[in-house]
């Protein structure tokens, strides 16, 4: 990256005004920049933090914007030179067919890393999801959890980075899949990879099911951790985080991102109980 010899991007750059004692912005493409969690980001960063670029279906008028098909590697590749950070948000959710799953999240994903390795970006974030762990809640504890059944509880089951994974679904097997590739690519090329588990994101910005009160994130505080992510120093070369608001009865370790990236969320579910 053009700042690597820093541990951290300044405060200055952090809280979003401009930094200018000559240091060249990093320049941050993200594919989605249009969806839900992109414009959060977007709007969480303002200027002065990053040089920020767009790959979507849609054109964003706030930033520089390409309009490419992430399932095209020839032209992917061109727009991801000169490039410091990918962000890749861009995925077919729910629960869609086989064939755009394998379209978009698994050509796709290997289309983003491998477009990455040819131009030289020095860090890949993977928007990776809490499905990839979310079939525990199909087990006993977890599915009480969910339910809202806190009386049956004797204590809340805890999931760290290092639990074994439980996919749920399709997408939930194609972000486990994107979480390997993620390794492989570090370790095989040395690109900085982290893989960030996101919990229940919605358009209402709070939780709106008994399940939710466990999963869900705020759209602020994804932002605010992607922008740690975006920040985050060199020596952070692979890694995966789960990230979910303050949630009382969350089951997804927060402890791993205060301790490497020193993030911690602002919000919390049961404040709209």
């Amino acid at each position: 990256m053009r700042w690597s010899g820093n541990s951290a991007l300044p405060d200055e750059r952090r809280s979003g005004r401009a930094y200018t004692a000559g240091m060249a912005l990093p320049v941050v493409l993200v594919t989605g920049l249009s969806g839900l969690i992109g414009t959060a980001l977007r709007q969480h960063l303002g200027t002065g933090v990053c040089d920020l670029r767009g790959l979507s279906r849609r054109g964003v008028p706030e930033a520089t914007s390409y309009r490419a098909d992430i399932a095209d590697l020839d032209a992917l590749a061109p727009l991801f030179v000169g490039v410091d950070v990918v962000l890749h948000l861009a995925a077919a959710v729910g629960s869609p067919p086989f064939e755009t799953v394998l379209r978009d999240n698994i050509v796709g994903t290997y289309n983003v890393f491998e477009a990455a390795r040819r131009a030289g970006v020095s860090r890949v974030i993977f928007a990776s999801s809490g499905a990839v762990v979310s079939g525990y809640e199909q087990e006993p504890g977890f599915a009480a959890l969910v339910a809202g059944r806190y009386a049956e509880l004797a204590s809340i089951p805890v999931l760290t980075h290092e639990s074994p994974l439980h996919p749920s679904g399709l997408y939930g097997a194609s972000k486990v899949w994107g979480e390997a590739l993620g390794r492989h690519y570090a370790d095989a090329h040395g690109l900085s990879v982290i893989c960030v588990r996101i919990g229940r994101v919605n358009r209402e910005d709070r939780p709106g099911s008994p399940r939710e009160f466990a999963v869900w994130c705020s759209q602020r505080d994804i932002a605010r951790f992607l922008e740690r992510c975006i920040t985050a120093p060199p020596t952070v070369r692979f890694d995966t985080f789960f990230v979910t608001s303050s949630n009382r009865w969350g089951y997804r370790d927060l402890a791993h991102a205060r301790d490497v990236l020193g993030w911690e969320p602002i919000d919390r579910a049961e404040d709209y109980r």
